[in-house]
């Protein structure tokens, strides 16, 4: 009786949602009226207009899905430049020096409160083992703070410091993962590994990393002998071949996307700045943002 009650309710529920989720920053585009393509759904509590498809299904449908992502900091940063102009002070946020020592201090001693992506204990603590000296270390660190890639965070401060002896199983990595110390932490370089060791066009290489984030088996097969005879032309051996291939799809699934990084590195690079320069209208300008939340004010 129990059994027959499962399966029965399980019928009722299969194939049903079990509730909305809305994406923060998404937005569909479509050439006319979106009710020409899409059932649409308002929500309960803010009344969005929001399309009953997800993002998946709109991509299959050849609609335009872009995600518009609002930062706070941004308002930060210029309200902050605001008031140091009411000193007299002239600060073009968009060329300041990236090699700045107060401001890699700040980050080596993980006093990043206040300062984009790099505030939680967690990242702090790292921050504090990294002693970080270029973006680049920044970059990859934003990269590295992430569920999967983060249990290779040790192994990259061990190589940084020189703790740990730097590898690359073929010498035709070496150039490619240099900034990363050895370790493959960008999707970029997995394509780019594919593009200089088996010749693949960087849209061919694309399709390889995409197939690696998913597993798909099939795909990945076929990948894997295309992987291997574009090597073997370019005077690799099979074995050699092999662990490579082996090596980026380890890592195919952890990579984040570097430019995506970098551009919030590099955000982070000039709200840490403000916070190394100016710290009074830097702490200000954050107060002032965050002024409608108690608890993140104590923070603060």
């Amino acid at each position: 009786e129990q059994h027959k009650d499962l399966i029965n309710f399980s019928k009722t529920l299969e194939g049903m949602n079990r509730h909305p989720s809305t994406h923060a920053a998404g937005v569909v585009i479509a050439p006319g009226n979106l009710t020409d393509y899409i059932p649409l759904y308002q929500s309960k509590g803010e009344g969005d207009i929001t399309s009953q498809y997800d993002m998946k299904n709109l991509e299959d449908l050849g609609l335009l899905k872009m995600d518009f992502l609002g930062l706070r900091n941004l308002t930060v940063i210029d309200q902050a430049l605001k008031l140091i102009a009411n000193r007299g002070v002239k600060l073009n946020i968009e060329t300041l020096p990236l090699d700045d020592d107060s401001v890699f201090r700040l980050f080596s001693e993980g006093n990043t409160i206040g300062v984009f992506q790099f505030e939680s204990n967690g990242m702090r603590e790292y921050l504090r083992k990294l002693k970080p000296s270029t973006i680049h270390d920044l970059i990859a660190m934003n990269a590295l703070y992430r569920p999967g890639p983060m249990e290779n965070i040790d192994e990259f401060i061990k190589r940084k410091h020189g703790h740990k002896k730097i590898k690359y199983i073929h010498p035709g990595l070496e150039e490619i993962l240099k900034e990363t110390y050895g370790i493959i932490v960008y999707q970029e370089q997995v394509m780019q590994i594919a593009n200089s060791i088996a010749g693949f066009s960087l849209a061919q290489a694309d399709m390889m990393r995409r197939a690696m984030g998913k597993k798909e088996k099939k795909l990945m097969e076929s990948q894997r002998e295309e992987f291997i005879s574009g090597a073997l032309k370019k005077g690799i051996d099979k074995k050699k071949s092999h662990e490579i291939f082996d090596l980026l799809e380890k890592f195919a699934e952890y990579g984040f996307n570097k430019s995506h990084s970098a551009a919030y590195a590099h955000v982070a690079y000039q709200t840490a700045y403000l916070k190394a320069h100016h710290p009074a209208e830097f702490m200000a300008a954050n107060l002032t943002s965050e002024m409608g939340n108690t608890s993140r004010v104590v923070i603060l």
